[in-house]
């Protein structure tokens, strides 16, 4: 079975006002005393952030427990602080410029990118999903590529801003779009040519190494996965699981967990139909926008079609690898709902519209650390 494992990036804020408040790094001393988080707690970029990179899972099963576990922790130090800690991809309001977190490497992307920074307090889930040989992940990489549309519109959950309503799903991914290299990666040959091509960017426009490669998926920089970084951070953990399962099942269509190649042609389009990275990049935004609630491109027909029938298409062609994973029952109740109900993106509107930052706090403490 392939692997997986995911990071959830959580931000912490003023219970009031619901800007970041630059607690993180005692939160983190605390976490980082406790044998059960100390390999799994990591400082982020903002004084207001704390992430999870989690151990390596086989099952969805086993992500929902650690997941959920290291949420309802993150919550007891929030108490702690009299804050609220939240899952979403951008905090409501923010302060003209945040607090940096004091290294030499984050330093060094401040002086780099300077006025960029300002706006770039997000929080987001990236999904690792386990691929030992680097030819076969840039086959991977290939494929997932023109899925990151469908992610995108599944995973919209930061609506507001600096206190309004942007129109967005993601204003995230509006917002890292400044970045030097962003949206989704090229079409690579080999993994030579996707080494060779990286190793150009290095130094140019504030590409300060591999891990500040801002595409929304690409081969890891420190282990040996595919990297899914479209999403924002989700309001729930059964969310993010749900995408995790979904970035799974798509690499496992074209890479068998025993080391050798599928026929990738269920996940792939054809010459014809596919993408070009200037439709692809134009999708993402479209995305972005719209998130489920009008139009999506289809992966393989590569064309806006209604969210549903192109939601029920990629269950179609995903179901064999979610049924290796034992997952597709999970996944299938995990789209209708968000079709139902909306993505956090939505619920976050909603609240927003009905009670402003008090209907938001509320939304972030009742999804936290729910079932």
């Amino acid at each position: 079975m392939t692997t997986f494992g995911i990071e959830e990036e959580f931000v912490f804020l003023d219970p009031q006002t619901l800007r970041p408040v630059d607690v993180a790094d005692a939160a983190f001393a605390h976490l980082a005393a406790e044998p059960a988080w100390r390999a799994v707690a990591h400082r982020e970029f903002l004084a207001a952030q704390v992430e999870h990179a989690s151990a390596v899972f086989e099952t969805t099963t086993q992500a929902s427990a650690a997941l959920l576990g290291f949420r309802r922790e993150l919550e007891a130090e929030a108490r702690r602080f009299g804050v609220v800690v939240a899952s979403v991809g951008s905090p409501p309001d923010a302060l003209p410029f945040p607090t940096i977190t004091d290294t030499p490497r984050y330093r060094r992307i401040v002086d780099d990118m300077q006025g960029v920074i300002a706006d770039h307090q997000i929080q987001g889930l990236h999904v690792h999903v386990g691929v030992d040989d680097r030819e076969l992940a840039v086959r991977a990489l290939n494929a997932t590529r023109h899925w990151l549309p469908l992610l995108a519109s599944i995973s919209g959950n930061s609506p507001i801003w600096r206190g309004h309503d942007t129109g967005y799903e993601s204003w995230r991914n509006v917002g890292i779009r400044r970045w030097t290299t962003t949206g989704a990666p090229p079409e690579f040959i080999d993994v030579a040519d996707y080494d060779r091509r990286l190793e150009r960017l290095i130094g140019v426009g504030g590409t300060e190494d591999r891990a500040v490669v801002m595409w929304t998926a690409r081969l890891s920089s420190h282990v040996p996965t595919v990297e899914v970084r479209v999403a924002d951070a989700q309001l729930g953990a059964g969310e993010s699981v749900l995408i995790a399962a979904l970035c799974r099942a798509l690499v496992e269509s074209v890479v068998d967990p025993v080391g050798g190649a599928r026929s990738a042609s269920a996940v792939v389009p054809d010459e014809a139909a596919a993408a070009g990275p200037e439709l692809l990049n134009a999708a993402l935004l479209h995305a972005a926008h719209r998130g489920l609630s009008t139009t999506v491109l289809d992966p393989m027909l590569g064309e806006l079609r209604p969210a549903a029938e192109v939601v029920a298409h990629a269950l179609e062609l995903l179901a064999p690898a979610l049924e290796r994973s034992g997952d597709a029952d999970f996944v299938r109740l995990g789209l209708d709902r968000l079709l139902d109900h909306g993505t956090g993106a939505a619920r976050q509107r909603a609240a927003f519209s009905e009670a402003g930052m008090a209907g938001l706090r509320d939304l972030y403490e009742a999804t936290f650390t729910a079932e």
